[in-house]
């Protein structure tokens, strides 16, 4: 295995450690149930419960482009979290339409925002995970992020939060008073299920537990019930760490062969060495279909 010898040189960490990061923020749009300043305070005060350190991801068009959405950027970094690059408007490098160029003009855009706030760190995020769906487009952006010092800020545990958070705005635009315990129960049930498979797929390929870095969203999912995710990896035996501490694992500055579009750096370096998943990490391929399917039948 090409990059084994590398990370077992390392040693093993403690296990079971995850950083929290967060993409598309800050989002100013109409939600039901809160406001945008709401959710955002109520995404804040659950981390700061947590005492788990975190990172936003900025997406500038979906509102730090405006006064309201700036002021809840700043929120972020007074509140002692990092700040890192998910471009203008969220283009996805893999359309045929989007260009080298344009994409990276994205990412200049909103480093010139963003690149003046407390907190800010030269990472930048993939928007969809997609690193780009041509030889040229890859390794075009790989060394425009080298030549600007900027960190592909990698994600190990992928999760689909956005897909339950589509279906609860979809309820609550339906019954404003619904019971959301079931949807609160699959998500958290939906990152177990992850955090689980996703730390045996790093001990199988790797040998070793690394530092997870777990993708969430800025969303309203995460405003109602982030705290119930946290107290489930808590009991879990996950302990929460600065993204900062996570990425300087060796396995964040791999550059895998064979990215999986749209999915986490554990299953595209598994790809890069030839992996045919086995059956229980077939559902870390879709995107939460199993409890959008559990909801349906429970009328949700």
């Amino acid at each position: 295995m090409r990059f084994l010898p590398l990370l077992l040189l390392t040693g093993v960490l403690q296990a079971q450690q995850v950083a929290l990061t967060f993409d598309d923020g800050p989002r100013t749009r109409a939600t039901p149930k809160l406001t945008a300043g709401e959710r955002n305070q109520a995404l804040l005060d659950h981390l700061a419960k947590a005492g788990a350190p975190a990172a936003l991801f900025v997406t500038l068009s979906n509102g730090a482009d405006t006064p309201e959405g700036l002021a809840l950027l700043k929120a972020w970094g007074a509140a002692g979290h990092r700040i890192g690059n998910h471009t203008l408007s969220h283009p996805d490098l893999n359309a045929a339409g989007t260009t080298l160029a344009a994409y990276q003009k994205e990412l200049v855009d909103c480093d010139g925002v963003i690149s003046q706030i407390q907190g800010y760190r030269p990472w930048f995020r993939f928007t969809f995970l997609r690193e780009g769906n041509t030889p040229e487009k890859r390794e075009g952006m790989r060394s425009f992020l080298k030549a600007q010092g900027w960190r592909n800020a990698y994600v190990s545990l992928d999760t689909s939060d956005w897909r339950l958070d589509e279906r609860l705005e979809q309820v609550l635009t339906r019954t404003p008073k619904a019971d959301l315990t079931p949807i609160r129960e699959a998500y958290v049930a939906h990152v177990k299920q992850r955090a689980t498979a996703y730390r045996d797929l790093s001990r199988r390929l790797l040998g070793r537990d690394i530092p997870q870095v777990m993708l969430m969203h800025h969303n309203l999912l995460n405003a109602l019930f982030l705290g119930d995710v946290v107290a489930m990896l808590r009991a879990e035996g996950w302990t929460f760490v600065d993204p900062e501490k996570a990425f300087a694992d060796p396995v964040y500055q791999l550059q895998p062969e064979r990215p999986a579009p749209g999915q986490s750096l554990l299953l595209s370096l598994a790809r890069s060495q030839g992996w045919k998943l086995m059956p229980e990490f077939e559902r870390l391929m879709d995107d939460g279909d199993f409890e959008i399917a559990a909801l349906e039948k429970r009328g949700y």
